[in-house]
């Protein structure tokens, strides 16, 4: 994995106007290969359901964030780091293996990017919409069933949700399906979601 990942991803020698085309281009790239090996492996549901989690934590915890973008934390101790998180999760050895490799090639700051990039090309492959849903407080898997149902009924396609929280958020929900925001017919049938939405809205 680590060629194919890699690629074109060493050359430093760009402004900083690019550094955010970089950081998307090194993320599409390692999304891409491990798209491939989990697809090889028929592992591509048990690696997309780790990515969630590791993206859950990413946005619950600030102190993980502190540590996966720090420069001051070694290459030794992130590489410890995630391989203890990965092993008390029980994550498929696919997922361990592949945030190993991020974590010594010093990439674990684009992995947000690179878990997007994975699921938002497992739910294009399939046919689905994907959907980001900010909300105020985490939502529960009971939450997010009701949430993918409605917009599926809503769009007519199976739907791929991409959660993150916000506790800014005084709607309780935003929810963005492809490259628009929901429209007004969505957010009345997203209504009708309040009574299994406690706490959210």
């Amino acid at each position: 994995m680590s060629a194919q990942a890699e690629g074109a991803g060493g050359s430093g020698a760009s402004g900083r106007s690019s550094v955010g085309q970089q950081t998307g281009g090194l993320a599409a790239r390692y999304a891409s290969a491990l798209y491939d090996l989990a697809d090889q492996e028929g592992s591509l549901d048990a690696v997309a359901a780790d990515l969630k989690g590791v993206k859950q934590l990413i946005a619950d915890s600030e102190d993980f964030r502190r540590f996966l973008k720090s420069p001051v934390i070694s290459r030794t101790e992130q590489s410890k780091g995630i391989a203890a998180i990965a092993a008390k999760a029980g994550f498929n050895a696919l997922t361990v293996k592949f945030l190993g490799l991020v974590a010594a090639n010093r990439r674990l700051f684009a992995l947000v990017g690179m878990i997007d990039a994975f699921l938002a090309t497992l739910a294009r492959r399939r046919g689905e919409v994907s959907a980001e849903v900010t909300s105020a407080v985490p939502l529960s898997e009971q939450q997010s069933n009701a949430l993918a149902s409605a917009l599926k009924q809503t769009v007519g396609r199976a739907v791929a949700l991409s959660a993150k929280v916000d506790p800014a958020i005084l709607g309780g929900l935003v929810v963005k399906v492809g490259s628009r925001m929901v429209d007004s017919s969505l957010k009345s049938k997203l209504q009708r979601l309040k009574l299994v939405m406690k706490g959210v809205g």
